[in-house]
């Protein structure tokens, strides 16, 4: 995969004329939502005190724009980027998941089996009127056996995670929460028992395994089953605890997953985990075998169980969900210190990724992408035309709110301007639209496409824009454009 291609080439698929054409469209609207969500982004960051966040966008083969925010140690003086490594916690699943479908499609073990037949220690007690427990249920989170290993690993201040012979020690002792395939119940145990069982049938360490036979061959060099504390505080990122009443967080020590690794001991960076996406894209477009066959890939990301409550649904090992008119794979990640997510759409093989260090969830915010990204495919402003000799990058920055609201970003937006006030829950949702009228004019736009009010700007003497005024009240313009350039910052 590229590390970073131009939003105004046409590399992601051979094309040429129309639609050549169209996929140049496509990444000037890309380029035009990327803009707003590098800003929205880095409020999220600043306003929510996240001491760093690393994001990136991937189409097709291409990570087409990664950034970080903030900072990774505890002196506060390395830069967050897209090389960053972040523990991932439960992205780790889909490497275990993935690991394990290659023993299924080398006939080493099938999916409907009890999985005492490969792990015969593996005894934890039945529910009543249950089947048996299965590599299926496990991967599909559909075998009723309890969440976690009965150790308090996920306590502070020391997360003491449980060996695999401690694992082993005790799961006689657990007890199925539910008949199996009967009720969704999340497990890391569960997806334990799944690297157990390649490493019992491979006859391979699972490390090893997964490093040899899944990593390696995708080409994830930052991508381990383990913290590589060598690296922590310089391109590892320290790990902080939820926001304080004070304002502050505390620092947590770093943690080793031990027996729980499968399930949660992973870290990887931005640049890799798009990687690994375009991996899945490319299997999935193209047919080609690479490491698994595009249809198992594709039987993975299949619903494969839907609980009772006709909400959450998964597959084998895949978060599978809808969402307006996409269907989202992938999986996100919470351990001591880490929220990560990486979220799939193959349907237009659009990928976000967010990781962060700190306790603030990063799906919501990977949502809340790909909601910027939808808002601006296809937007277009409704006759009267709007003036085109404006030069939009003139007003492009941030204009102070206060004491009402913090500040409001106005970027260039399908010919005219885009505003958002930052802080925001919904930016999607809440951003407004300015027409070009001519001049320093614009027009609000209201949500059915007719004119409002009018936002005039002002410059200096000099020709620079200063301001906006708005019913008779000027807003001052803070900074210079946001997000000009779009790639990677180092």
């Amino acid at each position: 995969m590229k590390r970073l291609t131009s939003f105004l080439t046409c590399g992601l698929f051979l094309c040429s004329g129309i639609a050549c054409a169209q996929t140049a469209k496509d990444a000037v609207e890309r380029a035009e939502a990327i803009r707003v969500a590098d800003a929205w982004l880095d409020s999220v960051q600043a306003y929510q005190h996240i001491p760093a966040i690393s994001a990136g966008v991937v189409v097709g083969d291409d990570l087409i724009w990664a950034k970080g925010f903030g900072t990774i140690d505890a002196g506060h003086t390395v830069a967050a980027t897209p090389r960053t490594i972040y523990s991932i916690c439960s992205i780790s699943k889909l490497f275990t998941s993935v690991s394990l479908m290659q023993l299924d499609e080398a006939g080493k073990v099938r999916l409907d089996e009890p999985i005492t037949t490969y792990l015969p220690w593996a005894t934890i007690q039945p529910a009543p009127d249950s089947g048996p427990i299965t590599l299926r249920g496990l991967l599909s989170h559909s075998s009723g056996i309890p969440r976690e290993a009965e150790f308090p690993y996920w306590s502070g201040p020391d997360f003491a995670f449980p060996t695999r012979e401690e694992i082993r020690a005790k799961i006689a002792s657990q007890t199925a929460l539910y008949p199996a395939e009967r009720y969704f119940q999340y497990s890391n145990l569960g997806l334990t028992l799944v690297g157990e069982t390649v490493e019992a049938v491979s006859g391979e360490p699972y490390a090893k395994y997964a490093q040899t036979h899944v990593l390696d061959p995708i080409g994830l060099k930052d991508t381990r089953p383990w913290m590589p504390m060598e690296l922590y505080g310089k391109q590892l990122a320290v790990g902080y605890g939820a926001l304080k009443r004070d304002g502050t967080r505390d620092l947590l020590k770093p943690f080793n997953t031990k027996g729980i690794t499968p399930a949660a001991g992973y870290t990887s960076t931005v640049e890799d985990l798009g990687k690994f996406a375009s991996w899945q894209f490319r299997l999935l477009r193209t047919g080609e075998t690479n490491v698994l066959t595009a249809p198992t890939l594709r039987e993975m990301q299949r619903v494969q169980f839907m609980d009772p409550d006709w909400e959450t649904s998964r597959g084998l090992g895949f978060a599978v969900y809808h969402n307006g008119d996409h269907i989202y794979v992938g999986h996100a990640g919470d351990c001591p210190g880490y929220q990560t997510s990486l979220y799939m759409r193959n349907d237009d093989q659009t990928a976000v990724i967010v990781l962060d260090n700190s306790a603030e969830r990063t799906g919501a915010f990977g949502k809340a992408v790909f909601g910027i990204l939808d808002k601006r495919k296809g937007y277009a402003f409704k006759a009267p035309a709007a003036a085109t000799d404006v030069k939009l990058e003139d007003y492009a920055g941030h204009y102070s709110q206060q004491p009402w609201h913090s500040e409001l970003v106005i970027l260039p937006w399908a010919g005219g301007l885009v505003s958002l006030g930052l802080p925001d829950d919904d930016p999607a949702g809440d951003m407004e639209f300015m027409k070009a009228k001519g001049g320093d004019v614009f027009r609000v736009v209201r949500k059915d496409g007719s004119e409002a009010e009018e936002i005039r700007f002002v410059r200096d003497g000099a020709g620079k824009v200063t301001s906006f005024v708005h019913f008779s009240n000027p807003s001052l313009k803070e900074t210079e454009p946001v997000g000009a350039s779009v790639g990677v910052r180092q």
